[in-house]
C-alpha cells in the first residue's frame, strides 16, 4: 500500500491583487493621454500684428506689452518724457521772448507806456529777461536788444516746432517697431551655423568613371 504527497504553491490572493492593481494606473494613464484632443494642447504664443498696431496707436507702449517685450517700456516712455520736456522748455522760452519782444515794441511806440516803464522798469518783461550783470546799455541799447529778442523768439519757436515733429516721429517709430516685432516674433535669428565635410562622388562629364572627392556644406539654422 503506497501513498503520494505533492506540494503545491498556495494561491496568494494578495499578490494577485497587488500585481493586477499595479498595472491599472498605467493602462488608465495611457487611455486618457490618447483621448486628449488637440484643441486642449498648449499653443505657441504669437501676437496679432494688426491688433498691436491699433492698440499701440491708441495707447503708446501698449504694442510692446502685447508683444510681451516689457523691457522696452522704460525706453518707450523715457523717450516720450524727453520729448515732452523739450516741448515744455522751448515753449516756455518762446513765450518769454515773445512777450518781451512785444513789450519793447510797445515801449518804443507808446509814450505813455514808456513813461510808466521808466518810472518802474523792474516789472517789465524785456528788462527782467536781461541776463544778470548786464544792462540795456551794455548789451547795445534798445535797438540792439530788440533785434536780439526777435531772433531769440524765432529760434525758440523753431526749436518748439522741431520738438513737436520729433515727438510725432518717435510715436510713429514705437508703432512700427511693435508691428515689426510682432511679425518677426517666431522668426529664428539664432547664429547657429554648421559646416560639414563629407566624401562624395564627382561626375566626370568626359566619359571616364566617377572620381572620389570631398564635399563641403554650410547649413544655416
Amino acid at each position: 500500500m503506497s501513498a503520494g504527497i505533492q506540494a503545491q504553491e498556495p494561491f496568494d490572493s494578495t499578490r494577485l491583487t497587488t500585481d493586477t492593481l499595479s498595472l491599472q494606473p498605467k493602462l488608465i494613464v495611457k487611455k486618457y493621454v490618447v483621448l486628449i484632443p488637440d484643441s486642449l494642447k498648449p499653443k505657441a504664443f504669437k501676437p496679432d500684428p494688426l491688433k498691436v498696431v491699433w492698440m499701440g496707436a491708441i495707447i503708446p507702449g501698449f504694442g510692446q506689452i502685447l508683444n510681451r517685450k516689457y523691457w522696452k517700456l522704460p525706453i518707450v516712455y523715457g523717450g516720450f518724457l524727453g520729448c515732452a520736456y523739450a516741448i515744455t522748455w522751448n515753449s516756455g522760452k518762446y513765450q518769454n521772448y515773445k512777450n518781451a519782444y512785444r513789450d519793447i515794441l510797445q515801449y518804443q511806440s507808446d509814450p505813455i507806456y514808456k513813461a510808466q516803464v521808466d518810472k518802474d522798469p523792474s516789472k517789465v518783461s524785456f528788462i527782467q529777461i536781461i541776463p544778470k550783470g548786464y544792462t540795456i546799455e551794455t548789451i547795445g541799447g534798445i535797438s540792439q536788444w530788440t533785434k536780439t529778442m526777435q531772433s531769440k523768439q524765432e529760434t525758440y519757436r523753431r526749436y518748439r516746432d522741431l520738438s513737436l515733429i520729433a515727438t510725432i516721429g518717435y510715436y510713429a517709430i514705437t508703432i512700427v517697431e511693435a508691428y515689426v516685432d510682432a511679425q518677426l516674433y517666431d522668426f529664428d535669428i539664432s547664429p547657429d551655423l554648421s559646416l560639414r565635410f563629407q566624401p562624395t562622388l564627382l561626375n566626370d562629364r568626359s566619359g571616364f568613371s566617377n572620381t572620389l572627392g570631398l564635399q563641403c556644406s554650410l547649413s544655416l539654422k
